[in-house]
């Protein structure tokens, strides 16, 4: 099973048109259009899951740039969620009140 993440798609673009231009290459297990957790409506990404390796790397070489409903698709291989969930530089300390890259000092007498 590979899983390829689509991106730059086009709000319109619904699971029938993401199956039906990458079943042409092989087999798809599943398609997953993300949505906004709040307001429900689509976030211009996809997840699609070919079955048989070879067939998801033909559809990812053939589909990469092309359009679909107006929109040059990014489609590759996805990469594994990372351990714990979230990650990126965001995480530290968010105690507040920090900011402003110490603006006092300049005007402290020592």
């Amino acid at each position: 099973m590979t899983n390829i993440f689509v991106g730059n798609l086009s709000f319109q673009t619904n699971q029938d048109d993401l199956m039906q231009a990458f079943s042409q290459y092989g087999n798809v297990e599943r398609v997953n259009i993300v949505t906004d957790r709040d307001s429900g409506q689509p976030r211009g990404f996809a997840f699609v899951e070919m079955t048989e390796r070879r067939d998801a790397e033909n559809a990812i070489s053939h589909l990469n740039g092309t359009e679909l409903n107006g929109r040059a698709m990014n489609v590759n291989e996805a990469r594994p969620k990372p351990e714990g969930g979230r990650s990126g530089g965001f995480g530290g300390n968010r105690s507040g009140g920090g900011g402003g890259g110490g603006g006092n000092r300049s005007r402290q007498r020592w």
